[in-house]
């Protein structure tokens, strides 16, 4: 990895729910946030949307196995997302690859675009929803 991937990783990596203010070391105030879930502008909204998923799972981790920069300010990130929410999935662990494409500036992120099957992430785990992407995958597979 380049020193920023590497550093940016472990240090991501180290968030939890008690230590969110550390995400102003990691991001600049303009930054733009995007997965296939939301899009978020600013450093204040992204902190929100940190607090607010912390304070939804049991458990989240992130391990980082690649780094392909890409130039001097930018590169991307590979990952495997690891998380546990009481309603999804009865409360088990669930694993989401995906990778984060990252643009920096003065060592900060201003721009992270994250990309993931938000299927695996979230709907294939939903009560009623899941079974009808289980039988969608079955019959299209």
């Amino acid at each position: 990895m380049n020193d920023f991937l590497d550093r940016f990783a472990r240090d991501f990596s180290s968030l939890d729910k008690h230590s969110l203010q550390r995400l102003d070391q990691l991001y600049s105030e303009d930054i733009q946030f995007t997965d296939p879930l939301h899009e978020i502008n600013g450093l204040p909204r992204l902190r929100h949307y940190f607090a607010e998923l912390y304070a939804n799972v049991s458990e989240l981790r992130f391990d980082f196995h690649g780094a392909d920069p890409c130039g001097e300010d930018q590169g991307y990130l590979r990952w495997t997302m690891s998380y546990c929410h009481p309603r999804l999935k009865g409360g088990q662990m669930i694993r989401v690859p995906g990778c984060s494409h990252l643009h920096w500036r003065d060592g900060k992120v201003y721009r992270h675009r994250d990309y993931f099957d938000a299927g695996a992430l979230l709907y294939e785990h939903l009560p009623v929803l899941g079974a009808v992407i289980a039988w969608l995958k079955r019959r299209l597979g």
